[in-house]
């Protein structure tokens, strides 16, 4: 290619940038690639896109993109050769090849072969060649190195060095070979070949996200897509990348912000520019003076971006602090004026807030007493009905009778044999009932208390009525009753409840009595009864 179709290829390349980079520079941790669009995604950031940058401390380069989706592999450390298949993507459905990775000796290389490349600026005239990257399975990329077709042949073999143990191999189409984020013109992606890739197949998927193309000002350098730049041109492709770096780098206003690597690229430049148009030039030097301007170039457009951020970041945070310093002083002034006025309501308060709160106490007092009133009579009605329940529950079963002592149940002499403890079948039905209703009542305490008539010694008598009483304990607790519930006293012919005189009245003092206490009823557990005859 001649020296004037040179430069207005690469003038009207750079013209179509210049309408999105004048716009401003978007700074974050991680830069945004060169062919992104600066207000897209300032924008994209505004409509609650992800800024670049980082998260939790994951690498992150989202700005109103749609994720892809890449198979990575996690390499077996020293388990030789294994191949990827690489195939072109919707844009570039023809491209082939494959990559063969080594993981030996404590490192991961790989061998790369792909056929069907054309030059890249036929993607858009900001695109001059193609870029290799690693993308590991949490998205972060690494530029592996640039993808050169040899010659006007579309086919390119390298091998590079892989940083990196698992991960997935993309080719994009780029600016220029140092960029340090992917492009969204993906133009190849690595294909796991069932049964012949060996490793780790993560197919959770390895999620990147990638930088979107800017909205490009139509101009005349448009018509280079049309008439793609290749490695037969006169100028190498590299001296064409070096001048788009520039430019980039330039517009985005590394010349106030780096001026010192610029003027280093520029001495670069043109020592490449002037090889260029030597005629006998050494062709090797001139593309290792315009990838040194690349690289620098790219240093310069970081470097910029990250003082540009810098500068955004302390701007915002002395406007917020002037803001703030403000707003604290019209808050004194305000909070001064209403002091004023509240001193002089400030002794009103204090004297109603006195007569408000002795009120309050005062009504408090009256709820309180008032509560525990209504508590403590809710509290005896409960247990009068308790009581008067159970008092029920016995009497339809023995005869029950209420007691300063508790619920007394008898059981007459009818329900003993004869001079004997043992209890009749009647008896023991009864007994079993009470037992069941004792059951309910866990808290209850009962105190069996066997008596006799006057007939008889007072020994054998004494004897009897223990005898009787404690057959009773027995066939209560034997029926569920707690034995810590249970206990039992024969008083003999003391304490008779009719006159021994009569036959009735001596019937009537051969009895067994139960004397039900405890909480539950309102009765506490009483001491023994008095002995009288």
């Amino acid at each position: 290619m001649k020296r004037d179709g040179y430069k207005s290829v690469r003038v009207g390349a750079v013209a179509i940038l210049s309408s999105v980079l004048a716009c401003g520079v978007f700074a974050h941790a991680q830069e945004l690639n060169p062919t992104a669009d600066p207000q897209t995604a300032r924008t994209g950031i505004q409509n609650g896109g992800r800024p670049v940058g980082e998260l939790n401390g994951q690498p992150l380069y989202r700005v109103n993109v749609v994720k892809r989706n890449l198979d990575a592999v996690n390499y077996k450390h020293r388990s030789g050769d294994t191949k990827l298949d690489m195939n072109g993507t919707a844009l570039l459905a023809g491209a082939k090849g494959d990559a063969k990775v080594n993981s030996d000796k404590g490192r991961i290389t790989v061998d790369l072969d792909v056929d069907h490349l054309p030059p890249a600026n036929g993607f858009g005239p900001e695109y001059l060649t193609y870029v290799l990257w690693a993308i590991t399975p949490d998205g972060a990329p690494t530029n592996l190195g640039e993808v050169l077709p040899a010659g006007g042949s579309q086919r390119v073999k390298m091998n590079v060095t892989v940083p990196l143990q698992s991960f997935g191999l993309i080719i994009t189409a780029e600016p220029y070979f140092a960029v340090k984020v992917p492009s969204d013109v993906v133009v190849m992606e690595n294909h796991v070949i069932e049964g012949k890739t060996n490793g780790v197949i993560e197919h959770v998927d390895a999620h990147y996200t990638l930088l979107p193309k800017g909205l490009y000002a139509q101009t005349d350098g448009a018509k280079t897509v049309f008439r793609p730049i290749t490695r037969d041109e006169h100028s190498p492709l590299e001296l064409y990348e070096a001048h788009n770096a520039y430019q980039i780098a330039m517009l985005a206003g590394a010349d106030k912000y780096a001026s010192d690597i610029m003027a280093q690229v520029k001495t670069n430049l043109d020592n490449a520019d002037a090889m260029d148009m030597n005629k006998h030039r050494d062709e090797k030097m001139e593309i290792t003076m315009a990838r040194e301007a690349v690289q620098r170039s790219e240093d310069a457009r970081i470097s910029t971006l990250r003082k540009k951020e810098t500068e955004r970041q302390i701007a915002e945070v002395n406007a917020r602090k002037d803001a703030q310093a403000q707003a604290a002083a019209a808050q004194l002034a305000a909070q001064q004026q209403a002091l004023d006025a509240e001193r002089a309501r400030a002794s009103a308060d204090r004297a109603a807030a006195e007569r408000a709160r002795a009120e309050a106490n005062a009504a408090n007092a009256d709820a309180a007493a008032a509560a525990a009133k209504a508590q403590a009579d809710a509290a005896r009605q409960d247990v009068v009905a308790m009581r008067e329940k159970l008092r029920a529950q016995l009497n339809a079963v023995l005869a029950t009778q209420e007691t300063a002592r508790g619920l007394v149940v008898t059981l007459g002499d009818v329900l003993f044999d004869t001079g004997k403890s043992s209890l009749k079948q009647n008896a023991q039905i009864s007994l079993a009932k009470v037992s069941a209703i004792l059951q309910q009542y866990p808290d209850l305490k009962l105190q069996i208390e066997g008596y006799t008539d006057a007939i008889g010694g007072d020994a054998y008598n004494l004897k009897l009525s223990e005898d009787r009483a404690n057959s009773t304990q027995a066939f209560l607790v034997n029926n569920g009753v707690s034995p810590t519930n249970v206990s039992s006293l024969g008083f003999g012919k003391s304490n008779p409840v009719a006159d021994n005189g009569t036959s009735s009245g001596r019937a009537q003092n051969r009895r067994v009595e139960m004397v039900v206490s405890g909480p539950s009823i309102g009765v506490k557990t009483q001491a023994e009864p008095t002995v009288g005859q």
